[in-house]
């Protein structure tokens, strides 16, 4: 999964950048909110952390343009104040939930990952496919009832595929999610942890559609 904080506090910008990264997230990052909106309006995200209180451009001017061209990942906004007034104005422009300052890392990224989960459909922090079980709250993977260790690149990849299970997902759009905008988008990585994934995980759950990409299959059977 792919993340963009846009946030001027550089200190709180780090935090959530290791915060997010720990989480298995690909991170971007904006200081100010000209550079955040054109990050959030070329690059596709699954989730984005916009403070409301930003230089050159404010966060609800940017959730607003957003909103209207179409960009519908799902948004957090964080303000420095607790007032309700600034909440229904960020909520009305756009934005999925919000979170005043300070808050706790923790409620934040439970907060993320309940974002995520609804933008593919999911209700519950735990998504299945036949056998296999991915729980995105403790990054733990199991098949038939046995744990399958994973690396992080690893868990990331086949999160992607269990958040968007039921549909073939290409090539192209693993790279842009699970990976920042400065990643070598012409390297074989997402070939080799398929490949890895395969030999941990029994069975042909991971599938290849020939020209179009992966799906995940309930039973196994060849695709």
């Amino acid at each position: 999964m792919r993340a963009l904080i846009v946030e001027d506090d550089k200190d709180l910008n780090r935090q959530l950048v290791a915060a997010l990264g720990d989480a298995g997230f690909a991170v971007d990052t904006a200081f100010d909110g000209e550079e955040g909106y054109f990050l959030g309006d070329t690059e596709p995200y699954d989730v984005v952390i916009l403070d409301i209180g930003l230089p050159k451009m404010d966060g609800i001017s940017i959730l607003e343009q957003w909103r209207r061209s179409d960009r519908n990942m799902p948004v957090i906004i964080l303000t420095a104040r607790d007032r309700w007034s600034d909440k229904v104005t960020g909520m009305d422009a756009g934005a999925d939930d919000y979170l005043a300052k300070p808050f706790h890392m923790e409620e934040l990224l439970a907060r993320v990952r309940a974002q995520v989960r609804r933008a593919s459909g999911h209700a519950k922090s735990e998504i299945e496919c036949g056998p296999l079980r991915l729980d995105t709250k403790s990054a733990r993977v199991t098949f038939d009832g046995q744990q399958v260790k994973l690396t992080s690149h690893e868990f990331r990849l086949l999160a992607y595929l269990m958040h968007h299970n039921g549909r073939v997902v290409s090539r192209t759009e693993l790279v842009e999610h699970l990976y920042d905008q400065d990643f070598d988008r012409d390297s074989n990585t997402i070939e080799v942890f398929i490949g890895r994934l395969r030999k941990k995980i029994p069975g042909d759950i991971i599938q290849t559609v020939r020209g179009l990409g992966y799906r995940l299959s309930q039973d196994g059977d060849a695709a």
